[in-house]
Formats: C-alpha cells, sequence, structure tokens
C-alpha cells in the first residue's frame, strides 16, 4: 500500500531491500542493522513526499505512510518536522530504522535506572545519516531544534496503521 503521489524506483529498491533483509528471519536487533543497510543503500531524497507533504504542519509533526508490507512485517513512514516540534520520550514495539532526508533531526537517548529515566547522549542527526535500533534499550526523544523543516524517513518492523503507533510506553 502506497499512499503518497510519488513512488520512485528508489522507494521501489528500498522496499525490496527491507524484504530481503526482514526474510532472514534474524532477531530483531540483526534484523534492524540490515534494514539498516538496505535503507544506506536506498535512502531516498525528500521528494519521495509530494511539495504540499513537505510543507508539515504548524500544529504537530506529520507522519506519511509511503508501503505498507502486505503481511504486516514492516511498513515504511515519513515524518515530516517543523522547527521545535517534539515527540514524547518513549520506547518501541519493535524494531526501528530512521535516515534523514531533508535537515536536522535532534535526538536524545535515555536509559532507565533504579533512581528512574537518565539521559544517556544526544545526537544530532544530518542528512544522509540512517540508524537502528530495537527494544530493550531504545528510549529516545525525537526534535527538531533547527529553523530548516527535517524530514526522515521510518522503517518498523510492523504495521504502524494496524496497531496505531510504533510507542510502546511514555515515559515523564
Amino acid at each position: 500500500m502506497t499512499t503518497t503521489a510519488l513512488t520512485t524506483s528508489t522507494l521501489t529498491e528500498l522496499i525490496a531491500g527491507v524484504r530481503t533483509a526482514v526474510d532472514e528471519h534474524a532477531d530483531w536487533s540483526a534484523t534492524a542493522a540490515l534494514v539498516g543497510d538496505q535503507l544506506r543503500r536506498h535512502l531516498p531524497g525528500p521528494d519521495v513526499l509530494t511539495a504540499e507533504q513537505r510543507l508539515g504542519s504548524p500544529e504537530n509533526y506529520q507522519s506519511h505512510t509511503l508501503h505498507v508490507e502486505p503481511d504486516g512485517s514492516f511498513s515504511i513512514i515519513a515524518i515530516v518536522w517543523r522547527h521545535g516540534q517534539i515527540t514524547r520520550i518513549h520506547d518501541h514495539i519493535t524494531w526501528c530504522v530512521v535516515g534523514v532526508l531533508q535537515g536536522t533531526e535532534h535526538e536524545d537517548l535515555y536509559t532507565m535506572t533504579d533512581d528512574g529515566l537518565r539521559l544517556v547522549g544526544s545526537a544530532e542527526n544530518q542528512v544522509g545519516e540512517v540508524s537502528a535500533f530495537a527494544p530493550p534499550g531504545d528510549i529516545h526523544r525525537v526534535h527538531n531544534t533547527y529553523p530548516e523543516t527535517a524530514i526522515s524517513l521510518h522503517i518498523y518492523g510492523t504495521d504502524v496503521t494496524r496497531v496505531g503507533s510504533s510507542a510502546r510506553r511514555y515515559y515523564d
């Protein structure tokens, strides 16, 4: 299922590559790494979204479903982040791979300790950078701290349109 007006050959190649990686039936961390390799090879540009979709919304970051695998094994979502837009601190229900198509995404990384949630690092994810992670240990928050609109591509190991969200838990 593709919901954008633009389906590029790069997106078609990415979908085929993700299928191959998922078909390895590796554990979540290994699958995330394999999918990350495919995204690095086939990272599309921001024009995978229409010009209107790339504008985003002033109210909140906007998600656009680009593909859901028919068997529900993965989905590909583009997210448009305007300046100042931020997620809640959260972890995920499955593995996830993220690539930055435009702008910069700031990511705060956390760990859970006996004393509660602790910030353990941060990253400035630039255009072309890909990161892959899997539960447990995937607690983070993403936001756009820069004036330029950021666009990222997220590949999740489930049909997020069916389950409603990639987030498993939110943290205060």
